[in-house]
């Protein structure tokens, strides 16, 4: 018998591992999906309207990788946006006088109306063909879900530390290289927590992006969302429960592949933090760093980078007399640009206004938006309510935490449609108040962001604080007062901030509930938004959205945001 001489050190360096061998297998079943789903593209227009989808069972795992897809897409698109708009933001004082205001507006436009006024355009892109309408799905992805990223991210650059910095100029760093060295990864934790709740957020909608009706134009992607909507339409509840299956598990694989290996990677970025005794961990994040395929294919990207952190912006060191008198003159450019563009824009407003409004469109129309506005405030009250005592006794449990948030996860991702049949059922059995009665559907994904948000500040309480109340004897309503409720009171209006803008943009699928033939209409601006978006009425939809971002930006303005200075000012130190 033949004795084969033992294999090399250099030998089996050669030889794929278990790890490369995963790899592989994720990284082609990846580029397989994608070349699939590709290939849907180029096909007519016409083959994707709601009579062409079918609710069999057996399509839905190619419809929830379509979704899952496009909302891969739709992420990477908004983290692009993050970088460069929240960076340009925090970095340039002038810019940030424009941008941040601005952000403020653009998040408080509903989805529903970024996209009933640029399908057209969309679809104008590709003529005839499902690449248009496929565009026009990410971007509606994505108004749920860049918003939020790019708020945390500016928030975050603006709060580094000033010893990193100072770290980063001692040792030599340019400012590209401080960015993405020290800046950046400052900011990772918060910005994935973000991209999770984005995420859910994009979950909500779903049936908004793929299943698209502005007017004449209906289309219905192949997608979870679209056979929500097919199903709702057909009232066919067997195939409403095989979605949700779907979605869960489309849930669960975004979990275990993209947010886990975020959460494991970035927890060592965290500042002035003690040690965890149980780190996340992930067997993805296990197979990245020890992968060769994956090493050998990031390689030129990880040369790339290095390279780059050598390059220093061109100074202008004979310039020093010139500084003050520069930034004058470019500062006044700035702000007669920024009037001459505010007043264009006001003059095209009352052209537009003049032309297609009366007063009492206008006051009917904000009439509904303090109806909208008073579900809001009961809802976000009843919500802080229920889940600040739950959220402060969860999170003071790591244990129960690490069950409680991807389950409150799944529920924040769960599109209010699907509770239709239930809620139209019920309200047409007992003849109930749809004003009433249909509000709950608003708050129902967004309540879960007070949840999130409570747990996060619970679990972050300092040990010292909690034994100080311990060697007083602090107990009962006195610990809720002096303790639990400051400590959490800042993370608590992070998400209350992000509940109330949530449920203004839920009401557009909440204050209209359709159940086969049967459609109940609560009284409220979201209604007024469906309505005219439904029949077609842009003018109508234009008057709705303007009026909901007044609503939202000045209750943020005059309420939210003095709360959170507040916060700030008198609870930091404590959380």
């Amino acid at each position: 018998m033949k004795i084969l001489p033992p294999v090399s050190i250099e030998g089996r360096r050669l030889l794929p591992g278990k790890w490369d061998l995963l790899a592989a297998v994720l990284v082609l079943g990846f580029l397989i999906l994608f070349a699939d789903v590709s290939r849907d593209l180029v096909r007519p227009l016409a083959s994707v309207s709601a009579g062409t989808l079918s609710l069999d069972p057996a399509l839905l795992p190619g419809y929830a990788a379509r979704t899952g897809l496009r909302m891969l897409i739709a992420m990477g698109v908004s983290l692009a946006f993050t970088f460069a708009y929240a960076t340009w933001a925090a970095k340039n004082a002038r810019a940030g006088l424009l941008l941040v205001p601005l952000l403020d507006i653009l998040q408080s436009v509903p989805i529903l109306g970024f996209l009933s006024i640029t399908v057209v355009w969309f679809l104008s892109l590709s003529p005839g063909r499902v690449f248009g309408a496929e565009l026009a799905c990410v971007f509606a992805i994505f108004t749920s879900q860049a918003w939020n990223m790019a708020f945390s991210f500016y928030q975050s650059l603006r709060t580094v530390p000033e010893d990193l910095t100072e770290a980063g100029r001692m040792f030599g760093l340019s400012a590209w290289a401080r960015f993405w060295r020290i800046e950046a990864p400052f900011a990772m934790p918060p910005l994935i927590w973000n991209m999770m709740v984005s995420m859910s957020g994009g979950w909500f909608f779903v049936t908004l992006s793929e299943a698209i009706s502005v007017g004449n134009t209906t289309i219905a992607l192949p997608g979870i969302g679209s056979y929500i909507a097919v199903a709702i339409a057909q009232q066919d509840i067997g195939a409403i429960f095989w979605a949700i299956g779907a979605m869960l598990v489309v849930i669960l694989i975004y979990d275990q592949l993209l947010f886990r290996p975020l959460v494991a990677w970035a927890d060592r970025f965290r500042v002035g933090e003690e040690q965890r005794e149980d780190p996340p961990q992930s067997w993805v994040l296990t197979m990245l760093r020890r992968s060769r395929l994956i090493d050998w294919l990031t390689a030129p990207f990880e040369a790339m980078m290095r390279w780059s952190y050598r390059f220093t912006p061109p100074s202008f060191g004979g310039r020093a007399a010139f500084r003050d008198s520069d930034s004058r003159v470019s500062g006044a450019v700035w702000y007669v640009i920024l009037a001459g563009l505010g007043l264009f824009a006001l003059w095209r407003i009352y052209g537009f206004a003049a032309a297609n409004f009366s007063w009492r469109e206008l006051f009917y129309a904000t009439g509904l938006g303090f109806l909208t506005m008073l579900r809001v405030v009961v809802l976000i009250l009843l919500a802080s309510l229920i889940w600040t005592p739950i959220g402060v006794y969860v999170g003071l449990r790591p244990r129960l935490t690490r069950i409680v948030q991807p389950v409150a996860q799944f529920f924040a991702a769960f599109p209010a449609n699907i509770l239709f049949p239930l809620a139209v059922s019920l309200i047409v059995f007992w003849d109930l108040n749809a004003d009433i009665f249909l509000s709950p559907l608003m708050v129902l994904g967004t309540q879960w962001y007070i949840l999130f948000n409570v747990i996060g500040g619970a679990s972050n309480i300092p040990r010292e604080l909690m034994d100080v109340g311990d060697n007083f004897g602090v107990r009962g309503w006195l610990w809720w007062k002096r303790v639990a409720l400051p400590a959490v009171f800042p993370h608590y209006l992070t998400g209350a901030i992000a509940a109330s803008g949530g449920t203004w943009n839920a009401s557009i699928v909440a204050e209209v509930a359709n159940w086969g033939n049967h459609t109940l209409r609560a009284h409220g601006l979201g209604a007024y938004i469906a309505d005219a978006t439904q029949s077609g009425d842009f003018r109508r939809v234009v008057l709705g959205i303007a009026v909901m971002a007044f609503f939202v930006v000045v209750v943020n303005r005059l309420f939210w945001q003095p709360l959170y200075w507040y916060a700030e000012r008198k609870f930091r130190m404590l959380a």
